[in-house]
């Protein structure tokens, strides 16, 4: 089917739906239904209907240029005003394509943010530090909720992982494409010669999930609780507040220890587990919808070596789209994050527009 027919299936089903609604005889199950239907239809209606309007204002002009019989200034007249013309249909073209790209779901949803230390020791741990705070201070910007959930310090002021819940509008939208891995280049504090050293952080951002969205069986769940330590095994307290919860068809665990309350550490470990499930369903289902797009825009795999902080030359460079800025402290203060991320989110909608040709 193309475009053109797609939109007049679109409009027709729009009509048919005003029609019914107009008559005032469903269900209220029906009517419930087809209301949402009608209302998700209606902000691409007019915009499609502009475009209709065009397609045929050129299709008349083209058959007036065409006429062997036609006077040569009307001729000279619609050449012009059909190039006119064709720009705005290529406008309104992309305006109703853009329209017509399907949501995803969890773009509003709030996150949990993970950020672990990878290759390098010490060093990427302070990377891992710096990264996380570059997200806060991100998310302070924004005006979002920024919630430590769980941070594991290695005691030099670095983490080996730390985890914290993002909460706001369109917060997921934003930060998606931040998973993978983050590499820095800089001359450590303790290298006495002077050398570069290449580091490596893994971020994962998680779109959080009710309990509607992920029902986890208690039988799929072995807990373990045991006593909190700090850097160096120093005591957190005496009590076996901490817990650690495996999901056993899965594998996956989760641990916390912040709180003091056995109680609290749990119900923020499970929540970190339901949005790793999530996380798990939706790649799954995203791969399988559009694995061409995904190996494109990157997946998101948090092996994947998406950005590099080179420290020497002041830049961050995004592998992804080949993009370069000259801003690494403000990058890292999160004041000039926008303009990468706006680069990934025009990309991915370059590709998902393909996809409609």
């Amino acid at each position: 089917m193309n475009l053109e027919e797609k939109l007049n299936r679109m409009v027709a089903r729009y009509e048919e739906i005003g029609a019914a609604l107009a008559a005032g005889d469903l269900e209220s199950a029906e009517r419930a239904r087809i209301s949402k239907e009608y209302a998700g239809l209606a902000p691409v209606v007019e915009p499609i209907r502009d475009l209709q309007k065009a397609w045929a204002e050129v299709a008349e002009l083209a058959e007036l240029i065409a006429d062997p019989a036609g006077d040569s200034d009307m001729k000279a007249l619609a050449q012009e005003e059909c190039a006119q013309l064709e720009e705005r249909v290529s406008e309104l073209e992309r305006k109703v394509k853009l329209l017509l790209l399907p949501k995803d779901e969890a773009d509003e949803r709030n996150v949990i943010l993970e950020v672990r230390a990878g290759t390098g020791g010490e060093e990427a741990a302070l990377f891992a530090a710096e990264l996380y705070r570059m997200y806060q201070h991100y998310a302070d910007l924004k005006g979002w909720r920024f919630e430590p959930l769980h941070v594991n310090e290695t005691g030099l002021g670095g983490f080996k992982e730390a985890r914290a819940s993002i909460s706001g509008r369109g917060v997921f939208a934003r930060l998606k494409f931040e998973s993978g891995a983050h590499r820095v280049q800089r001359v450590p504090e303790t290298e006495s010669g002077g050398r570069i050293h290449t580091s490596a952080a893994t971020v994962a951002v998680l779109p959080e999930a009710e309990e509607v969205d992920i029902h986890i069986d208690e039988k799929d769940l072995r807990i373990d609780v045991y006593r909190s330590s700090g850097p160096g095994g120093q005591s957190v307290n005496t009590t076996d507040s901490a817990v650690r919860i495996t999901h056993l068809p899965t594998g996956i665990v989760v641990t916390q220890q912040d709180e003091k309350s056995q109680h609290r550490n749990k119900a923020k470990a499970m929540k970190v587990l339901r949005a790793r499930l999530y996380e798990r369903e939706r790649a799954t289902r995203e791969a399988e919808r559009a694995a061409e797009r995904r190996s494109q825009i990157g997946s998101g795999d948090r092996s994947e070596r998406i950005r590099t902080y080179n420290f020497p030359q002041g830049r961050v460079t995004d592998h992804r789209v080949n993009l370069t800025l000259y801003k690494l402290d403000r990058v890292l203060a999160g004041e000039a994050l926008d303009e990468i991320i706006e680069a990934l989110a025009a990309e991915d909608q370059v590709i998902r527009l393909a996809e409609l040709e």
